[in-house]
C-alpha cells in the first residue's frame, strides 16, 4: 500500500464482528475481516447501503461493541487488549457524534450538564472551570454560551446536533467517528453542520470517520472513502479518485444513482437487480456476485481479497484492472 508518509493514527486489521442468532448455531456476519487505516487529520469516508456493517465498525472502533476478532491499534496501541482504566485513558482521544441528535441527548438534562459530562467523568476542572470550557465549545459550535441552562427541547435538529459536537470535542480528541451525523437533518441543514465539521478539522486537527449513505457528502468532506458491502470493504481510494473512476462494480453501481444537478445531463444508471443478501449466509465468492452486472463464473468460487489495483487504489474484484498484479491490503 502507498501509504501517506506520516503514520497511521488508526490501523484496524481484519477487524470480525458476528451477532449470535438467538435459539440458533448461527451468526449474523456484520463485519467480517475488514482493515483500514486513518491518518491525522485527515477525513476518511464510510459508505455502502443500510446495514452493510459501516456503524458496527464505528462502535468496534471505540469499543462501544466488543469485536469478535481482529486488530484495532491507536496511535500504536492495541485498543483489543486494554480494560478499565487504561480503555478508559485512550477513550479521552476518540468520541463519537451519533446519527439521531433527538435520541442522543438526555432530555433531562440542561446543555452544560450534558457537554461537561465528560469532563467529570474524567475528573478535569472544576466546576467553574468547566462551565468556562461549555461556553467555549458551544462558542465553537456556533451556539450562544447563554443557551448552556436549557433543555435539548428547546433547540432544533440542527442545534442539537451541534450540541453532540460540542459534546463530542469536549476532551480535546484526535479522533471523532461521525456516525451519519447529517441524516436526520434538512439538506439546508446538512451543508451547515458539514461545513462546520470541517472548520473545527483545520481548527483543531481533528481525524474523522465519517459514516454516511449520503454520497455527495462524503465526496465533500472526505479525503479518502472506503465502499463497504455486506460486511467488507470492496473498494478504498482518494475522494477524486474514486469519483471520478470507481474500479469496484458497486462502486460504480452506487455512484450512478447520484443525481446531477443539471436536467441537460444524463447519467447512465446501474440498475442492481435483486436484493441485498443475508449476512447470516453470505454468497460463496464474491459477495456482490449475486447482484454484479459483470459476475462471472470464478465469481462464485473465489473470494477476492482488496488488492492495490493503481497506487494508492484498492479493489476487491477479480476483473478489476490490476488486481493480478496488485498487493494485497496489509
Amino acid at each position: 500500500m502507498n501509504e501517506p508518509t506520516s503514520t497511521p493514527l488508526v490501523r484496524v486489521r481484519d477487524l470480525v464482528k458476528h451477532f449470535p442468532v438467538e435459539n440458533s448455531g448461527d451468526v449474523v456476519r456484520a463485519v467480517d475481516g475488514v482493515s483500514f487505516d486513518i491518518f491525522p487529520g485527515e477525513t476518511l469516508g464510510l459508505v455502502g447501503e443500510s446495514g452493510c456493517g459501516k456503524s458496527t465498525v464505528g462502535k468496534c472502533l471505540l469499543r462501544l461493541i466488543e469485536p469478535t476478532s481482529g486488530s484495532i491499534e491507536f496511535e500504536g496501541s492495541e485498543m483489543t487488549d486494554l480494560g478499565g482504566r487504561s480503555l478508559q485513558r485512550l477513550r479521552r482521544e476518540m468520541q463519537i457524534i451519533f446519527q439521531d441528535p433527538y435520541s442522543s441527548l438526555n432530555p433531562r438534562l440542561s446543555i452544560f450538564k450534558i457537554v461537561s459530562e465528560p469532563l467529570k467523568i474524567h475528573k478535569i476542572g472544576s466546576r467553574s472551570e468547566q462551565k468556562e470550557r461549555v461556553a467555549e465549545l458551544l462558542g465553537k459550535v456556533g451556539l450562544d454560551p447563554r443557551y448552556m441552562s436549557r433543555y435539548p427541547h428547546e433547540f432544533s435538529g440542527g442545534q442539537r446536533q451541534r450540541i453532540g459536537i460540542a459534546r463530542a470535542l469536549a476532551l480535546n480528541p484526535k479522533l471523532i467517528i461521525a456516525d451519519e451525523p447529517v441524516s436526520a437533518l434538512d439538506v439546508s441543514v446538512q451543508a451547515q453542520v458539514v461545513n462546520l465539521m470541517q472548520d473545527l478539522q483545520s481548527e483543531l486537527g481533528l481525524a474523522y470517520l465519517f459514516i454516511s449513505h449520503g454520497l455527495a457528502v462524503v465526496e465533500h468532506i472526505s479525503v479518502r472513502v472506503a465502499v463497504m458491502y455486506l460486511g467488507k470493504i470492496v473498494e478504498v481510494a482518494e475522494s477524486t479518485d474514486l469519483y471520478a473512476d470507481p474500479r469496484h462494480p458497486y462502486t460504480r453501481a452506487l455512484l450512478s444513482a447520484i443525481p446531477i444537478p443539471d436536467p441537460k445531463v444524463r447519467r447512465t444508471r446501474v440498475v442492481l437487480s435483486g436484493d441485498v443478501p443475508t449476512p447470516i449466509n453470505p454468497p460463496s465468492g464474491c459477495r456482490f456476485r449475486t447482484r454484479c452486472p459483470e459476475a462471472q463464473p470464478k465469481c462464485a468460487e473465489v473470494e477476492p481479497e482488496l488488492r492495490e489495483v493503481a497506487p494508492g487504489r484498492f479493489s476487491a474484484c477479480l476483473f478489476s484492472e490490476g488486481y493480478d498484479e496488485g498487493r494485497p491490503f496489509r
